[in-house]
């Protein structure tokens, strides 16, 4: 019996065991997964206190930089201080102004080895403004936005052999040929004139005197040159060569024009041309701007009121420096100018190329010109 108990106490052991184990199993495991949690937050905390001081440090750097004026050079090696940057750009500077300066000079060079003047050699270099040899002195006037333009185009110019000048649009010639005369030319045989091409004439109905008296003068072949110009189916307009120095005596040289072209049909411009005139006793040497002005507005006006279309003759200096072409918008130009450079900016009606030229039926060298529009 004491064996089968000390059995049955073993077995009742054995199955206390049996039942017991699984629970003792299950309370052992549960420290060692709270330790493991444990640490990797104490990792996770490491890392983040790590990455935290590394933005931080990052963020001071960047705030010393700022501090210290250090400028990153995108395409550069390193970082510059300001002052290094702006001796940088100031050696840049100075290079591209040697460069340009060079460019300059070599092609004033090449102008001048070519026998160009120096207000020809640099006009390329200013083109907002209107370069001009005058009394010895080169002069810069600005182009005006409130003036109108011309469009014409240099590469639409065409010299003949001959010398005559025309202008070409679209495969078409667009400007008519003419001349201006005076007493100066002679007499003029005035069908061979037409025969040579010649559509349009101005003729000088008169001057006034460069002398103190100023008297007013009739050109002595005016009657002539009208009659045999009309005759001969050439458009005819009139020019009077002015020195007057007061509206008065504008006024009454238009006066003198209307006179004299009553008796015929004029249907081109009547041009009033004031001119810079190199006698000691010109009367119009020291007239102001403000008084050949309204000298020309005078004429112009008087012209205008008899019916007849008024005009301005002028040259590069007369209409930069004698005129105030803002005030005389309403007219048009005639514009004397002897190269083949279309230089001139403004608008104008007719070109005087050139005073050398040659016609049949006039024995001397006369002015020829071109219109860019037809007359009636």
């Amino acid at each position: 019996m004491k064996l089968e108990r000390e059995l049955q106490e073993e077995q009742e052991r054995t199955e206390q065991r049996k039942s017991a184990g699984p629970n003792r199993k299950k309370g052992a495991a549960g420290p060692y997964i709270i330790t493991a949690l444990g640490c990797i937050a104490v990792v996770l905390l490491v890392a983040y206190l790590s990455l935290a001081a590394r933005l931080e440090k990052e963020e001071a750097e960047r705030k010393e930089e700022e501090s210290q004026d250090i400028i990153p050079v995108g395409n550069l090696s390193g970082t510059y201080t300001q002052e290094e940057v702006d001796a940088m750009i100031a050696q840049a500077e100075e290079n591209a102004r040697a460069q340009e300066a060079e460019r300059i000079l070599g092609g004033l060079k090449e102008k001048f080895a070519d026998g160009e003047s120096t207000a020809l050699a640099l006009r390329p270099f200013y083109p907002d403004e209107i370069v001009l040899a005058s009394s010895g002195k080169i002069r810069f006037y600005p182009i005006l936005d409130s003036l109108r333009k011309n469009h014409y185009l240099q590469e639409n110019l065409v010299e003949l052999e001959s010398g005559e000048i025309q202008y070409v649009e679209d495969g078409q010639v667009i400007t008519h040929k003419g001349i201006d005369v005076s007493q100066h030319q002679g007499e003029i045989d005035w069908q061979q004139v037409a025969q040579d091409g010649v559509e349009f004439a101005f003729l000088r109905v008169g001057y006034r005197g460069y002398g103190e008296a100023g008297r007013l003068m009739v050109d002595e072949q005016f009657e002539d040159n009208v009659k045999g110009a009309l005759a001969n189916g050439i458009r005819t307009g009139v020019y009077f060569f002015s020195q007057s120095i007061t509206e008065e005596e504008a006024v009454e040289e238009a006066k003198l024009v209307l006179e004299q072209i009553a008796p015929y049909r004029i249907t081109g411009p009547v041009v009033y041309d004031l001119e810079k005139v190199s006698a000691s006793d010109a009367r119009t040497n020291y007239l102001t701007v403000e008084q050949r002005t309204a000298m020309a507005r005078a004429f112009c006006q008087t012209i205008a009121d008899a019916g007849y279309s008024p005009m301005l003759y002028m040259n590069l200096e007369s209409a930069v420096a004698l005129f105030d072409l803002t005030q005389l918008e309403d007219y048009d130009k005639w514009y004397a100018h002897y190269t083949t450079e279309l230089y001139f900016p403004y608008e104008y009606k007719i070109w005087q190329y050139t005073e050398k030229g040659s016609v049949k039926g006039i024995g001397s060298e006369v002015d020829l010109d071109v219109s860019f529009g037809a007359w009636e």
